[in-house]
Formats: structure tokens, sequence, C-alpha cells
């Protein structure tokens, strides 16, 4: 059992994460009491290869969306090392940070908060290019218009408002908006979860169609996990600021092996009908501790059906315990055997 805390470390990497952190101080209550410190993302690695899209999934509060941000350099990074293509964000300011944001954007949750309502959708789209001085006047015109085609808008849409557009078209403004400065590294902070399911459907076909075309590399992140099981290739699993289980598509939902990770895939309807435990989810008990104060030991623990003493007490590293398989749980082995599937079996 090797402990290679990046998933993917010799691949061609377009993003590597390695120890970030991301606290936020807290203001006194008073002159006599502590601020505190909010861990939002505590140390985690991780890597994202060039044309495929990285998921990262957890409850509200995890810190996957703070994670993100934190990798475009739109939150202050406490600790850690981010290289995009290369070159390490961490340290760029300026004029050299600017340019660097042409190579990564981002689309937001919200369609309808995301955009400026005092501005028509095709100048909304040219903003990118407009800031960073990409192309010519005419260049950029004519990127709008190609743009506006190729995410499923007519070109005479340009001159209307955001609220002239349904939730739907207005994410499709937000994806050509994304995509206008020809980047590599597009952030997708929960892109479809304010979307009718259908339209969902829709949004999530045309990311990929995207990506296929223009080989896009994606930071995918979304507490769904049957949206992140069909767009994403990798998937890390988040639990207050932490990394807990990080694995290929195939092997987290076919072998889940943290208890925190089984837990959320037997809340998929489509995970417990394909594996007939329709009648077996798992209901985690009360909430996640606060972020500001974390428990010793294994953060899970005091949510975790299988704990035992030394979980309260020693934190678990997250190691690779199969190829390309990684798990920060006391309870996994040399035999990779879960503790829910140890459970069932005794």
């Amino acid at each position: 059992m090797s402990s290679a805390p990046n998933l993917n470390a010799d691949a061609d990497n377009l993003l590597e994460v390695s120890g970030l952190k991301v606290h936020f101080p807290l203001p006194r209550k008073n002159l006599m009491t502590p601020g505190g410190t909010v861990h939002a993302v505590d140390g985690i690695n991780y890597n994202v290869r060039r044309g495929s899209t990285f998921g990262i999934v957890g409850e509200s509060g995890s810190g996957k969306t703070t994670a993100a941000l934190a990798a475009m350099r739109l939150v202050p990074i406490t600790a850690g090392s981010i290289r995009l293509d290369g070159t390490e964000m961490t340290t760029l300011e300026g004029d050299a940070l600017r340019a660097m944001r042409r190579k990564i954007q981002i689309v937001f949750q919200d369609p309808y908060s995301s955009l400026n309502p005092r501005m028509r959708a095709g100048a909304i789209v040219r903003e990118p290019m407009d800031l960073m001085d990409v192309g010519s006047p005419d260049e950029r015109d004519r990127r709008v218009a190609e743009l506006f085609r190729r995410v499923g808008l007519r070109p005479e849409q340009v001159a209307l408002f955001p609220h002239q557009f349904s939730g739907g078209q207005r994410q499709r403004i937000g994806v050509a908006r994304a995509l206008a400065t020809q980047p590599e590294l597009i952030v997708c902070d929960e892109p479809v979860s304010a979307l009718d399911v259908a339209i969902q459907a829709q949004i999530l076909n045309l990311l990929r169609e995207l990506q296929r075309d223009f080989g896009l590399t994606y930071l995918f992140i979304s507490h769904d996990l049957g949206v992140v099981q069909y767009i994403c290739d990798d998937i890390a699993v988040m639990y207050l600021g932490e990394i807990v289980e990080q694995s290929d598509r195939i092997s987290l939902f076919s072998t889940p092996l943290h208890p925190y990770t089984w837990a959320l895939i037997s809340a998929v309807p489509s995970a417990r009908h394909r594996k007939g435990e329709e009648d077996n989810r798992v209901r985690l008990q009360g909430d996640p501790p606060s972020p500001i104060d974390p428990p010793p030991g294994c953060h899970f623990a005091p949510r975790c059906p299988f704990a035992e003493d030394r979980c309260h007490r020693e934190k678990p590293s997250l190691r690779e315990v199969k190829a390309g398989h990684l798990v920060s749980c006391h309870l996994v082995g040399e035999d990779c055997v879960p503790p829910h599937v140890k459970t069932a079996a005794a």
C-alpha cells in the first residue's frame, strides 16, 4: 500500500493542486474573545488531466466551491500550490495573473444573478475579450456571433437583455461567456443545480459536446452525484474541507470505500435501483461539525455508523489503497474491503 496523495500524478495534467488550504479568519466578538478561523479547505491534493472532467462533490459547506474558486485565485489562499499548465498560480499578481485568467474561466451556479441585467447578451459574452484585449473589435464581434451559434442561441438574440431569456438560455449565455477567451480549463460551479431537470440534461449535453469539439478540460463542482456520474471522468469526495475519497467514476460508484461516499451514493435513486437497494438507503444522523472547530481524528467519525475509538483520536491520511483509488479511512485495510461490506458479511 503506497502513500501517494495525488491521483494521476504521472499523467498529462493541466491543473495540479497540492496542499491547498483556504482559511478565513473571523472577527473578534469582543476584546477578550478570539475570533476563530473557518477551515474551509484544509490541505487537499488533486490533479486534472487534459481533456477530462474532474468532479468535486460533497454536502453544502464541504468546501468544494471554495476549492474551485481558490483554483482560479478568486479567494485568498492560505497555503499550498496551484499549477496551471505548469505555471505556479499562487505567486502571480497583476498583469501576469490577468494573462493566466485567459486560460481559466468559470460558469456560475445561478444564471439569474451571474449576468449583468443592464448589459445586452452580446456585450456580456464579449466583455471578457474586451477586458483581456483578445483580438480586434471585428474579431470579437465575429466570435460572439459564432459562440451564440455554438451554444444554441440565435444570432439576433445578441441584442436582448438577460430578463428576456429563460433560465436555460441564460446559462447558455454563461457558457458562451466562459468560452470567449478560448480557455483551456473551465470551472463549472454547480452549473445546472438551478435549472429544471429537462434543461439540466440539455446543458450537460452541451458541455460534453463543447468539450469534445474544443478539447476543453472541466473542473466540475456539484452536490448531485447523479449529475457527476453522468459527466465526470474522475471524482473527489469532500467532507468538511478535506478529500475523503478520490477515484475514477466507475470505481467510485461500483466500489465506494469511504462510509461517507457510500452514504452519498445510497441517496442516488439510479444507483440504488441498479444494485437492488431501494430499501437500504443510508441516512446519516446529525449535521457536519463546524469548520470553525473541527473535531479531532476523522472529521466524519461523529456521524459514521462504523466509527471506532481510534477514529475519534487519530486523523486518517488520504492514501492509495489500489491503483488510482485513494481513501481516508482507518477501517479500509490492505484487503480494500469497505466497512459497510465487512459489517454486512459479519
